[in-house]
């Protein structure tokens, strides 16, 4: 249910598509305290994108899960996930904008049925 999707202008090699994927998806599973088993990750290069005008690297990530995020945990998952894409595809934090957003169950489906 937890899902981490990454869009950014920058095409990199999948080798490390897939390496950033996997950290991202252990890493959110600690963040939000769920098993891994439900979280899905997804990346899309090669998006046209600006930010502040520029067409300088950026990244727009959205996080999603079931139940409530505290602002607590959302102000460390934005330090954690910013400072992991800036490491692995070199775009600075301030060039990431994360969107968190909190799903009721019903309005979630997985295997025919849904979360709530």
């Amino acid at each position: 249910m937890p899902l981490i999707k990454l869009q950014t202008p920058l095409q990199p090699e999948p080798a490390a598509v897939e390496e950033l994927l996997k950290s991202l998806s252990a890493a959110l599973a600690k963040q939000v305290g769920k098993p891994e088993a439900y979280v899905m990750t997804a990346f899309e290069g090669g998006i046209p994108m600006t930010f502040g005008g520029s067409r300088d690297p950026c990244c727009y990530v959205e996080i999603k899960s079931v139940g409530q995020f505290s602002a607590e945990q959302t102000r460390a998952m934005s330090e954690f996930f910013c400072s992991a894409i800036e490491a692995a595809l070199g775009i600075p934090k301030k060039r990431i904008f994360i969107e968190f957003t909190e799903a009721k169950g019903y309005l979630w489906g997985w295997n025919g049925t849904t979360f709530g």
